[in-house]
């Protein structure tokens, strides 16, 4: 699986996360589903798992389908960190309200218009 073609299975998922607005999140069911790959949100998180320190992906933008951060520690809030940078807001029980910072990405056909 080479992550730096575009059409390997990393190479998709990393384009996915790389459309996701800043103030958004996304879902790792959700950028499977947008890369083609449904019911592979394991997948995703490998991917994000895999990515090199330093990168200028938006890793910090894909939580889990309870709006929650599922990384641990000191990872955890750094990507908290970085969404509240954002103007993502979490509530008491640390977790973003997905109706609110949910990205809804356009149609191929609203986009293609």
């Amino acid at each position: 699986m080479k992550t730096a073609d575009g059409d390997s299975t990393h190479g998709r998922i990393h384009k996915v996360v790389s459309r996701i607005p800043r103030g958004r999140v996304a879902t790792y069911g959700q950028i499977a589903r947008l890369a083609g790959l449904a019911r592979q949100a394991r997948l995703v998180g490998y991917a994000m798992h895999a990515l090199p320190a330093g990168t200028r992906l938006p890793w910090q933008r894909v939580v889990n389908a309870q709006g929650a951060i599922s990384l641990p520690g000191k990872s955890a809030i750094r990507q908290r960190e970085l969404l509240e940078r954002e103007g993502v807001r979490f509530d008491a029980r640390g977790r973003i309200d997905l109706d609110r910072f949910l990205w809804q990405p356009r149609s191929r056909s609203e986009t293609s218009k």
